[in-house]
């Protein structure tokens, strides 16, 4: 907690989470912060944790003279890394606007006893609500038939209104969830509604779900005609959904993966969909981001919705993690416990 009348923040914001909205939002709560804005450029998705980016000292060095005399930090992307905390002696506090703090040095900043938080939830409901519209879109065809009529005035995705050709409908579809978490949860209430036979597996959670709970992964995809992923990426989740696990699955199936993209084998999806075991798939997330132009997920156009990562993009997420930072900047103010601390 700071011991002086006021406290230096600096809102490293960037195109997203704007630097106004940080400030707006910790005014709010510390009515005697000195808020300075500093607009950063980074990417919404991160390539790797930044004390792992050789390209950052540019970056590096905008943060450090940004933070002179600066105890808080409240940022999205900008870099933390063991020479920023060096160089910044006074920081005591850092709050990432993210669900983790990819862009800080955890070790660097514990042994600077410096607090590190994020904004954990911020966004589940923009994510939910994005995968169940990347899975109508797969379902029926929605980006296919859009791009010859809007690109060319062709009426040629009139094809698919035949009965080989059409899709599937969500009414009594059997869909399985890879993970119930914050996100998952959401999406399987959403999928009740629409009336799909939903089933679970999540060996972590317990207690009442939406859906059928199902014990083992290879039952849930033998049994699913829709899978999507929502687990977390952890070195036993990796390579999770690889060619064994998509042979489970009925022929026809379709998958959706808006939650990492690490979790699916995109060389054994690319074999499945040009043998039609798998029928479509949706992805907002890849083994590499971006997307790199030689990917055989580019030449597979006709059976895929590509989205680049935006699950998590709405006005309203960003709106959500500058007021949870801001929160915890109060607190730390106050000298109140932290709710989302890591070191």
């Amino acid at each position: 907690m700071t011991s002086g009348n006021s406290v230096r923040v600096v809102a490293a914001g960037d195109h997203f989470v704007l630097p106004s909205l940080i400030t707006r939002a910790v005014r709010h709560e510390v009515e005697r912060a000195d808020v300075e804005e500093l607009r950063l450029g980074w990417p919404l998705e991160p390539f790797g944790p930044v004390a792992e980016v050789q390209e950052a000292s540019d970056a590096e060095d905008r943060m450090i003279e940004a933070l002179a005399g600066a105890e808080v930090l409240v940022t999205q992307m900008g870099p933390v890394t063991e020479r920023v905390l060096a160089a910044c002696p006074d920081l005591k506090l850092v709050v990432v606007c993210r669900g983790g703090p990819v862009n800080v040095n955890l070790d660097a900043a514990k042994n600077r006893d410096v607090r590190v938080c994020f904004a954990p939830g911020r966004n589940a409901a923009a994510t939910a609500e994005f995968t169940v519209g990347l899975m109508l879109s797969a379902l029926r065809r929605i980006p296919q038939a859009h791009a010859p009529l809007a690109g060319q005035g062709s009426w040629e995705g009139a094809t698919y209104y035949t009965y080989e050709q059409s899709g599937l409908e969500l009414e009594d579809l059997p869909v399985g969830l890879v993970g119930y978490g914050a996100v998952g949860s959401r999406v399987a209430r959403v999928l009740c509604a629409f009336g799909a036979r939903v089933m679970v597996y999540d060996p972590y959670v317990h207690g009442e779900i939406h859906g059928l709970r199902v014990t083992s992964l290879d039952d849930l995809l033998r049994r699913s005609r829709v899978i999507t992923l929502h687990a977390r990426l952890t070195p036993e989740t990796r390579g999770l959904i690889g060619a064994r696990e998509l042979g489970l699955l009925p022929s026809g199936a379709v998958v959706v993966n808006v939650a990492r993209g690490p979790l699916l084998d995109e060389g054994a999806l690319c074999d499945a969909l040009e043998s039609g075991r798998v029928s479509a798939a949706a992805l907002d997330t890849y083994e590499r981001e971006p997307l790199p132009a030689e990917s055989r997920l580019l030449a597979l156009a006709d059976r895929v919705v590509l989205t680049p990562h935006l699950g998590g993009a709405s006005r309203a997420v960003a709106e959500k993690a500058a007021r949870i930072a801001a929160e915890e900047v109060g607190r730390w103010v106050r000298g109140e416990p932290l709710a989302h601390c890591l070191t």
